[in-house]
This record gives structure tokens, C-alpha cells and sequence, in this order.
């Protein structure tokens, strides 16, 4: 504290006044960035009569859980969390897993057909067949009704696959040619040289498609909508939402406290209350990948 102390009495009028502004700038940055989680968070905690009144900012004003019991009160929401995580893990390492090994075959300067297949591969990130032929296509391969489907269309992605093939461009042959030296395939140089080094790109990637699998409810929709046991998370909010919205509410024949309750809720607060329940996961995975967002893992890899 001495030391910047000295430095700062050390710096001109100029650069104090940059600091200070500096600093200023950057809390009213942080204050934006959370302003709004704290908005939802307070609203979501907040009794919905009170909530129309507005003032709501980042405390609520009437205390209550009764937003969070509304969707508590879903049995089939246990089923979707569990298949809305199943998919997410299984979907993110098979994605990573996939696009990792495309990404290594194209980064290959002996790979006969890489700007063929590098072409290819970004068309269809302009081009698509529509809903109606990819339906077809899920219906002709099995897919319809099954888990399956929830993996399988998505390991692939071609905007994956361009940013890790382009981290993979920055390594040096050098790392390959001595694997290849010491007697190591092709495989082996992949898994434990190349992918160790693509850490931080892995990371990054794998946040991206744990974000896109939690956060999917329309495929749900499309394929597996008559099959309860197949049911996601995202698709069973979705269909709170819409209840509340049309003050359907809970099944008419329960009646008794779970029809009184959802009446006394309004559909702004249900939403608070939804957002945070699908953005909570994916604020306690986020602080175990963001070291990997740093760069530089290569430094000194070759001597």
C-alpha cells in the first residue's frame, strides 16, 4: 500500500487524473454489468402484487418464495433437470471431442483434401436444409422420440471446429515431427500432445456448447414432446411460462392451494424466476473454465 502510495505521488496531474477517471469508468462498468443479474435476482424474491408497482431495483421490497414454489410444483421438472444436465455433459465432450479431431485433420498440411473439406464445412454455416427436410432426416435416422437426438445433429459444428483448427494453426510442426521421431501416430501426437496444449481454446469452446445444450428447449419441442421421460428442463420452464401466461396455471383438477397460489403470481415475476434458475448452472461452471480464456500455453513448449 506504501509503494503505490509513492507511485502515485510520483505520477503528474495528467496521469493522476487518468487513473482516477480510469477507475471511475471501470466501476461504472462493473455497476452496468450487474445492475441487471441483481434487477432479475430482486423481482424473481419479490411478491408479483408488489412487483407491478415498480421501483424494483437490485433488493426486493416484499419478501417471498412463492414465484420459485409456482415451478417447484412441476413434477416433471426433477426429469427435465436431469436430462437438461445429461445432455449438456454428454453433448459438450462428444462436441469437443468431434470438433477437436475435424480441427486436427485440417490443421494437417499433409491432408490431401483441406480446403476442399475446410470449404465445405463452412457452406453450411450459410446454407441449411430448413426444419421440415432436417425433421425428415431425424425421422428416416431413428432419431424421433429417443435421447439420441439431443446429442447426435449437434457434435458437429462448423464455427467449432474453425476456432479450434485456428489455435491448432498457431502450434509449431516441430511439436508433431518429434512425436513422429520418438515412434507416435497420429492419434497419439491428437490426445497427448496437441490437446493438452489446447487448453485454453477446449475451454472456451466447451462453455459454448455446455451454454447452447442447457439453454435448448425447441428440439425437445420438435422430437420429443410426446414422450415425458425425455422432457428438458428448458422445454418444462418454457411450458410454466406459457401457463402462467394465460392464467392457465397448474392443471385445473388440482385446484386446492397449487391453483390459488399461481393466481396470486404474475407472469414478470414466473420469468425472473425461470431466468435464474437456468442461469445459476452455468454461473457456478463458468469460474472453473475462465483461467483457461488466457492464451500462451505454448510458450516454451519448444526449446
Amino acid at each position: 500500500m506504501t509503494r503505490k502510495k509513492q507511485n502515485f505521488n510520483r505520477m503528474t496531474p495528467a496521469e493522476r487524473m487518468f487513473d482516477i477517471l480510469n477507475y471511475v469508468f471501470m466501476c461504472f462498468v462493473v455497476v452496468v454489468m450487474l445492475y441487471p443479474f441483481l434487477n432479475v435476482l430482486a423481482i424473481s424474491f419479490n411478491e408479483s402484487t408488489d412487483t407491478v408497482r415498480g421501483g424494483i431495483y437490485i433488493w426486493p421490497r416484499a419478501f417471498t418464495l412463492e414465484n420459485y414454489a409456482v415451478i417447484m410444483q412441476y413434477d416433471s421438472l426433477i426429469t427435465g433437470f436431469i436430462n437438461s444436465v445429461l445432455r449438456t455433459v454428454i453433448g459438450t465432450l462428444g462436441g469437443l471431442f468431434v470438433c477437436s479431431m475435424v480441427a486436427y485433420t485440417l490443421s494437417r498440411h499433409d491432408f490431401q483434401g483441406r480446403k476442399f473439406v475446410s470449404t465445405v464445412i463452412v457452406l453450411t454455416m450459410f446454407f441449411s436444409g430448413g426444419l421440415i427436410p432436417t425433421y425428415m432426416l431425424m425421422r428416416d435416422l431413428g432419431l424421433i422420440n429417443s435421447f439420441a437426438v439431443y446429442i447426435f445433429p449437434l457434435l458437429v459444428s462448423a464455427w467449432n471446429i474453425i476456432i479450434i483448427r485456428s489455435f491448432m494453426d498457431t502450434l509449431p510442426n516441430a511439436l508433431q515431427e518429434s512425436a513422429k521421431i520418438d515412434g507416435a501416430n497420429d492419434f497419439t501426437i491428437y490426445w497427448r500432445i496437441i490437446l493438452p496444449i489446447c487448453k485454453p481454446v477446449l475451454a472456451t469452446i466447451a462453455l459454448f456448447i455446455a451454454v447452447m445444450q442447457w439453454n435448448m428447449w425447441f428440439d425437445t419441442y420438435i422430437y420429443n414432446s410426446a414422450n415425458p421421460a425425455l422432457t428438458t428442463l428448458q422445454y418444462e420452464l418454457m411450458k410454466i411460462l406459457q401457463n402462467t401466461a394465460t392464467s392457465a396455471g397448474i392443471d385445473a383438477t388440482r385446484g386446492g392451494a397449487g391453483a390459488d397460489l399461481i393466481k396470486r403470481v404474475s407472469p414478470e415475476s414466473v420469468r425472473m424466476a425461470i431466468s435464474i434458475v437456468t442461469i445459476v448452472p452455468i454461473l457456478l461452471v463458468y469460474p472453473f473454465l475462465q483461467k483457461y480464456f488466457v492464451k500462451g500455453m505454448t510458450l516454451g513448449a519448444v526449446k
